[in-house]
């Protein structure tokens, strides 16, 4: 938890995705994501797996996966649920 507090204190924004092993959706945003964090140095990625951290899923309103959150200066300014284009993922960091 400490460091994800950290991490969504950033000074870029943070794009997390909550994701869980045997979603299929987040399956297929995984590889989109990956490209996504490779090619854009203006923000961070982070993935959060709900199994594992059901308590920040839970702090955020996480009821449908995958959710992808932008985080800027520790606040959710964004957000989308379900699998999207690269081209929108980055639109929803914008």
């Amino acid at each position: 938890m400490e460091k994800f507090n950290e991490l969504i204190q950033s000074a870029k924004p943070v794009l997390v995705d909550f994701y869980a092993e045997w979603c299929g959706p987040c399956q297929m945003l995984g590889p989109i994501l990956a490209e996504v964090a490779a090619e854009n140095s203006s923000f961070k990625v982070a993935k959060i797996n709900v199994d594992e951290e059901s308590a920040l899923a839970e702090r955020f309103g996480v009821m449908n996966i995958p959710t992808l959150a932008v985080f800027k200066e520790g606040k959710i300014v964004n957000s989308s649920v379900g699998v999207i284009s690269k081209e929108a993922i980055v639109d929803l960091v914008k």
